[in-house]
């Protein structure tokens, strides 16, 4: 069966993973890329916080199973060195956190950490780049179900990797039309590959299985190929802008750096939930090994979307509030910026992602389907995190097998 992805960001990108491990020899697998840039957005840009028990109701199941097998992916292949794994220890700054709906992260520049079921009192870990004067945080997660990546050394590692097993990459190119065949099945697809501004290629290539994974942008893709359709995609875009700093007090002394991260007792980076009562929003910062960066981000808002992520706009506005909360939180001249950035997340009503077949029940109509069609869109602030664990789910419905983890509820 050939198989046409459309997005290769990391949930594409995983799917086309875990789908070329499937089989031997590997199915055909194409993923296909509008961005003349690779992880342009959120799969690039994204902090790169994993957690296990974070998750609640539809998603808790793939929680666990995707946050195994980030772990498992970086024991095989030496994440640490390839993409920056390393466990983390989540602490927060925000004075109550409680277990809220998976959605309220969204509203009123809440924290994501209130997701956290766990709470415990502080140990006295700190970070070594947090300013003194802000005391010690509380501790959410010691580092046992909580961890850290950099997401696009972690894309360009799965890339990779599927390009050894044979898949084949389309970039930048988009898909503008699909073909079945008299029995109405999917048969093949036509692609336009942008070769130059002034110079296109038109090709066709056989699609019997066609999977959106197209973030933010997918219910354009599906409007775009699906125009008759009576299915709705709903997902939408939230924007947010992002620092990555440096700080003279990260990493530790460069000795003490492969000791620290294979310190069972010590994880060696921080994940920091706070808030900023000048800036109106929740401040989240994480710090990277073995970069030395510090990634600071939540200050999220309505951007329009762009047609493409390389043409995102940065809203110099939102830059100058990250850095006044990198400047109450690190101290002022106490670290350097390196990149500002802007992402398009892909959010649902529901908080949740959609996974599963472009299919829904309707109450007057047996039911709105397009064959052929999986859906893996949608994931929020948490796209890194659930990434592997909705590429194996993803390639296990295609396959028809029974899925890793329990995704009954995630669907259309």
């Amino acid at each position: 069966m050939a198989t046409v992805i459309i997005g290769a960001g990391i949930i594409g990108t995983s799917a086309a993973y875990y789908l070329s491990q499937s089989r031997t020899p590997p199915p055909s697998i194409h993923l296909v890329e509008s961005s003349p840039e690779l992880f342009a957005s959120a799969s690039g840009y994204a902090a790169g916080f994993l957690a296990r028990d974070w998750f609640s109701g539809a998603t808790a199941s793939l929680g666990r199973l995707s946050f195994d097998l980030h772990r498992e992916l970086a024991k095989e292949h030496n994440g640490y060195e390839k993409w920056g794994y390393s466990r983390s220890t989540a602490t927060s700054l925000v004075e109550t956190i409680g277990g809220e709906e998976e959605k309220d992260w969204l509203d009123g520049g809440t924290s994501r950490a209130k997701a956290a079921k766990r709470i415990a009192e502080s140990d006295g870990t700190q970070p070594a780049w947090l300013a003194p004067r802000h005391g010690r945080p509380d501790i959410i997660d010691k580092g046992d179900g909580t961890a850290q990546v950099d997401p696009y050394e972690l894309c360009q590692f799965l890339l990779a990797e599927c390009k050894n097993r044979g898949v084949k990459l389309h970039q930048p190119a988009k898909v503008i039309n699909i073909t079945r065949d008299s029995f109405g099945a999917l048969s093949s697809t036509d692609i336009v590959y942008n070769k130059s501004p002034d110079s296109f290629i038109n090709y066709n290539i056989p699609c019997t299985r066609l999977v959106l994974a197209a973030g933010a942008w997918t219910p354009q893709v599906f409007t775009t190929l699906f125009p008759n359709s009576k299915l709705n995609i709903p997902i939408s875009s939230l924007a947010g802008h992002s620092l990555l700093l440096r700080s003279p007090h990260w990493p530790p002394p460069s000795s003490n750096i492969v000791l620290l991260s294979n310190n069972p007792q010590q994880p060696p980076c921080h994940a920091l939930f706070t808030s900023d009562p000048i800036g109106q929003y929740a401040p989240e910062l994480f710090s990277r090994l073995p970069s030395g960066h510090i990634y600071i981000a939540g200050l999220n808002g309505q951007y329009p979307l762009p047609k493409l992520a390389t043409e995102r706009v940065i809203d110099p506005e939102a830059i100058k509030t990250l850095k006044g909360t990198a400047e109450r939180l690190l101290g002022k001249g106490e670290f350097k910026v390196e990149r500002e950035s802007l992402c398009f997340r892909p959010v649902t009503g529901r908080g949740v992602p959609i996974i599963g077949p472009a299919t829904r029940k309707h109450p007057t109509r047996n039911k709105d389907r397009e064959d052929g069609v999986w859906i893996a869109a949608g994931h929020g602030p948490w796209g890194i995190s659930l990434s592997l664990g909705t590429g194996k789910v993803v390639a296990e419905m295609l396959d028809g097998k029974e899925t890793s983890a329990d995704v009954l509820h995630l669907g259309l």
